[in-house]
Parts: structure tokens; sequence; C-alpha cells
């Protein structure tokens, strides 16, 4: 079974910090790029981050740059999400995701929500004082 699975989510104050972890089993995630998405309420997902299959190219959104940091170990199957200086309206529910795209189609696609179809359950981040 071809599964992604969100972990590290949770409660922090304005300020502080959370790393998230994706998980991947069924597949192999060095063949893929992966991305990080998040809803809030009443919005839209949202792209945040993505990593290409290489490994060398990063896509941010302007909203997390210079406090968010995506990066993968193909090793052990699994990427992070870590996010410092959290602020309140970082509230939502976060997603994982990995797509088959190679590294010219990153650059068009990264993050697109529509180019990713693999993807993850959801793990919720509340930051709150």
């Amino acid at each position: 079974q071809l599964q992604l699975v969100e972990s590290g989510g949770g409660l922090v104050q304005p300020g502080g910090s959370l790393r998230l972890s994706c998980a991947a089993s069924g597949f192999t995630l060095e063949n893929y790029a992966i991305g990080w998405f998040r809803q809030a309420p009443g919005k839209e997902r949202e792209g945040i981050s993505c990593i290409s299959r290489s490994g060398r190219s990063t896509r941010y959104a302007d909203f997390v740059k210079g406090r968010f940091t995506i990066s993968r170990d193909n090793a052990k199957n699994t990427f992070y999400l870590q996010m410092n200086s959290l602020k309140p309206e970082d509230t939502a529910i976060y997603f994982c995701a990995a797509a088959a795209l190679s590294e010219i189609s990153f650059v068009i696609n990264c993050p697109k929500t529509t180019a990713f179809d693999r993807w993850g359950q959801g793990t919720q981040v509340t930051v709150s004082s």
C-alpha cells in the first residue's frame, strides 16, 4: 500500500518551532519530488515548500521564506519541514505530498497542489499563546 504519513504537529506558542516529518511506505521517495502544503479553516490548500527528487532545488512560498526549511533523507524514506518563528497565521492542517516530477517539471510545477498526486492525511499545527 502506497502511503505518506505525517507526524510532528501540535500546539506551539508564537515564536516557537516544530519539525514535521513525512514517512513514505510502499514506494521509494528518491524518485519523487516532495512538498509540504497547508490548509487553514475556510481557505484553500496552499503550497509551502517543495524539494526536487535530486535535492538540488528547493522552493518556498514567500510567507515562509527564512522561517521554514525543507529537507529529505532518502535513506530513511522520510522528509521534513523545520518550522521556526511560528506565527498564529501558520495555524493549519499541514500535508505532505509526492510527485514523479523531473528536475525540469519541478521548476514549473512546484508547489502547485495539482501537480502532486500522493498525499498524506495531514497533521494539525496550532500556533497560539
